[in-house]
């Protein structure tokens, strides 16, 4: 299985949930392969059965899988960096404590890691004060090139910006998007972004130079009465990717 994102025009992949194997699948071919689709750990009781399932799932998606913690649960880190070191995916997502563990138990370069920040209302700067401890202590708040050079150090492949939605400012995201530039690090902004304002946030990004950009674009596209993601949105999607990387 391959261990590296498909990614559109080698700097746009998507990364989606899914609700069933089936909808991976749909998911899958509907990105033409441009997409990470995404399994929470937080909905297995163990290790061993979330090893068992995501194995399936990547099966189906030629290993397109993003293991997830459960709407950024910092408690879910340590079963995360568990199921990656089994199951092998091509995307891991982790608080930034967790980042370091997760490449090692990994024990390859290639798995994109990501590292969680959080905005503060003040562009050039981060919260990663995200671990299941360190986010109930005060806020640790850091420059973005700070950082970045930690995730860096602990093996970390981008940094996760999360949420989008409580941005006091677009400029907080265009100047961490510069940051990543400018240090060579991978971006993944999340929470919040829907139909309306990806071809926005992606096009910050993009222009501000960011190499490889995975945007997560999750409850948005989820149909709430059967809580699959409709293929037809991430078609739309990569239609945008599309007509802004032209």
């Amino acid at each position: 299985m391959k261990l590296t994102p498909k990614f559109y025009r080698d700097r746009v992949c998507l990364n989606v949930l899914a609700g069933s194997k089936q909808n991976a699948r749909d998911i899958w071919e509907a990105a033409e392969g441009h997409v990470l689709v995404g399994v929470l750990s937080k909905n297995y009781d163990s290790v061993d059965s979330a090893v068992k399932d995501m194995r399936e799932y990547a099966a189906l998606i030629e290993n397109a899988l993003s293991v997830g913690l459960g709407a950024g649960d910092p408690n879910q880190s340590a079963m995360v960096s568990a199921i990656s070191a089994q199951v092998q995916p091509q995307h891991v997502n982790q608080v930034f404590t967790g980042v370091g563990t997760s490449r090692a138990l990994l024990g390859q370069t290639e798995t994109v890691v990501n590292g969680l920040a959080s905005p503060t209302g003040r562009p050039g700067m981060v919260k990663i004060s995200t671990g299941p401890l360190s986010c109930k202590a005060e806020d640790g708040i850091v420059p973005v090139a700070t950082a970045i050079a930690m995730l860096k150090d602990m093996g970390g492949s981008s940094v996760k910006f999360f949420p989008m939605d409580k941005m006091v400012d677009i400029n907080e995201f265009r100047a961490l998007a510069e940051a990543c530039a400018a240090n060579d690090f991978w971006l993944e902004p999340t929470g919040g972004i829907d139909l309306n304002n990806y071809e926005t946030i992606l096009r910050i990004a993009l222009d501000a130079g960011v190499s490889k950009i995975i945007p997560h674009i999750y409850s948005s596209i989820i149909d709430k009465a059967t809580g699959l993601t409709r293929p037809a949105d991430v078609a739309t999607l990569m239609a945008i990717t599309r007509k802004v990387m032209a």
